[in-house]
């Protein structure tokens, strides 16, 4: 959701065109209110009180005309049955309560492969997902520091491919083999899988990078024994109390190479498209185009295109995303990234890089390299499925959807865009329904890391997809939340000396609007994604 400082209706255009069949709203009285729920249908229950909360307390008092006698008893009984009863009438919807109906059960809507691959590519998709599953031990390159030590560890709500689990692995990982680490503070059992990234270096210089979480140090896993590996963990205790840590958790990855696909000039046409009425809720937003042009260092050569892959859009695809997580999150050097990030002598149990092209295989599979394989597997992985009916059945979701539209969530969350002629026909030409422009968009210092990646600047977020929402349980770039109406509202934050306010607050304040009904089905729509 995007928007930012409140607009003047007084000067709007009343005549413009609406881009893209959208109708955006700023009142709350330019959607048709809802009834409340009925008996029978699904909806959560209203809060201790119901209707009772509502009736009038206190003696009823009926006014008389001057001079006019006691109104009679029978009367008086009646006008207050009549008074009692319009309470009740209106109560349902006064009382209800909209709220996150909360992950959605059932089977996980996804983790499948992409249908029309043919069936080398099915084998590939196999063998990445293996390879995605696989356990690193110390001899395979695991560390020196690490914050986990398999992709799927990370990747795992609902299926392999998706987000933090209900369990969080770290708790295990840093013990595990006689592993020397302490848990940080921020990792808990029942919490996200985090990393942590400083925003500045000792000397005041802009940080940003990843600091793994866990050493190697004691660890005899079967694969290698480190136990002469002496280097300890970093001080994140510390670092808390000078401001100066921040969180993210792991983005699902599903549906991931119909995102790779989705041309620049698409996503550039939509930005174009919802320009003018963005512009009216504040919401602006823009592409992130990583490449040197200042006469720097470039640490991480890009070509000027699109990148679209991390919290902000970091990555321009989806090998050099594998390969720089292979590197920063499991310590495993690979042929894009071939230097260890901690060259500690006493702590090198494999030959660097790490993992590189085998040469020597006897079948193309066998000759990929692990992040080749990772690669794949993201890349032919189906999208998450939608759920029609669930939460709150068929109509309450298509309410939900128009609603989504109408506050001016879809400026930000496109619905869909499409893919281009692509060398792999089950990719080329299809509709991604991500609920996503891929674009940065400035969130304001509520949601504000203070951390530059590339282009993108401290405040900015490329706008998450939604699909899959419905299936997730930790919410926001940093997994502060589990509720779906607290990540809404953590989305507006005025502005501050240090950031512009977020391009999110007319749209929040449009949701804040709506009725309690209109607001649980704009929820159940979005738990049904």
């Amino acid at each position: 959701m995007a928007g930012l400082h409140q607009v003047d209706n007084a000067t709007a255009d009343p005549d413009s065109k609406q881009d893209e069949g959208q109708h955006l709203i700023d009142l709350s009285a330019s959607i048709p209110r809802r009834r409340p729920y009925r008996q029978g249908e699904e909806a959560p229950d209203p809060p201790a009180g119901g209707c009772a909360a509502s009736a009038p307390a206190g003696p009823v008092v009926v006014g008389r005309k001057h001079g006019e006698g006691e109104m009679s008893r029978p009367r008086l009984v009646l006008a207050a049955l009549f008074i009692l009863l319009g309470s009740l009438v209106g109560a349902p919807e006064a009382a209800f309560q909209a709220r996150d109906p909360g992950v959605r059960g059932g089977v996980p809507g996804a983790g499948d492969p992409l249908p029309g691959l043919t069936a080398s590519q099915l084998a590939v998709f196999q063998a990445g997902k293996e390879d995605f599953e696989e356990v690193e031990g110390v001899g395979d390159g695991l560390g020196p520091r690490f914050n986990l030590d398999s992709c799927a560890g990370c990747h795992t709500q609902p299926a392999v491919g998706g987000t933090s689990p209900a369990v969080n692995p770290q708790v295990a990982v840093a013990t595990a083999f006689g592993a020397n680490n302490a848990v940080p503070f921020f990792v808990t059992h029942d919490g996200p899988v985090r990393e942590a990234r400083y925003k500045y270096k000792p000397d005041g210089a802009r940080d940003g990078g990843v600091r793994a979480l866990f050493v190697v140090n004691g660890r005899a896993d079967g694969t290698g024994d480190a136990s002469g590996c002496n280097i300890q963990q970093e001080d994140f205790p510390g670092q808390a109390a000078r401001g100066n840590l921040i969180f993210r958790i792991p983005t699902p990855v599903f549906g991931a190479g119909l995102i790779e696909q989705i041309p620049d000039s698409v996503i550039v046409a939509n930005q174009a498209a919802t320009a003018r009425q963005g512009s009216r809720l504040g919401v602006r937003g823009r592409p992130h185009r990583i490449r040197l042009d200042d006469g720097t260092t470039n640490v991480n050569g890009n070509d000027g295109t699109i990148a679209r892959f991390g919290w902000k859009a970091q990555n321009k695809s989806l090998l050099l995303f594998s390969g720089e997580a292979y590197n920063v999150e499991m310590g495993i050097s690979n042929e894009l990234f071939q230097t260890e990030r901690d060259e500690t002598p006493n702590c090198q149990y494999a030959p660097t890089p790490n993992d590189i092209t085998n040469t020597d295989g006897v079948t193309g599979i066998e000759t990929l390299s692990a992040i080749e394989k990772f690669a794949f597997f993201m890349r032919f992985l189906a999208p998450p499925t939608p759920s029609t009916t669930t939460p709150g059945g068929a109509t309450s979701i298509a309410n939900g959807r128009t609603l989504f539209q109408q506050v001016g969530c879809a400026l930000c969350h496109t619905p869909t865009l499409t893919t281009g002629y692509s060398a792999v026909e089950a990719l080329s030409n299809k509709p991604v329904n991500l609920y996503s422009d891929l674009l940065l968009h400035s969130m304001g210092p509520g949601l504000a890391d203070d951390i530059v990646q590339a282009q993108a600047g401290p405040d900015e977020f490329r706008t998450p997809p939604l699909w899959g929402l419905g299936q997730r349980i930790f919410l926001l770039h940093d997994g502060r939340t589990t509720d779906l109406i607290e990540a809404i509202r953590a989305h507006r934050s005025g502005g501050s000396t240090k950031f512009p306010a977020s391009e999110a607050n007319v749209v929040v304040d449009n949701f804040n609007r709506l009725g309690e009904a209109q607001k649980q089905d704009l929820l159940n729509f979005l738990r049904s994604l």
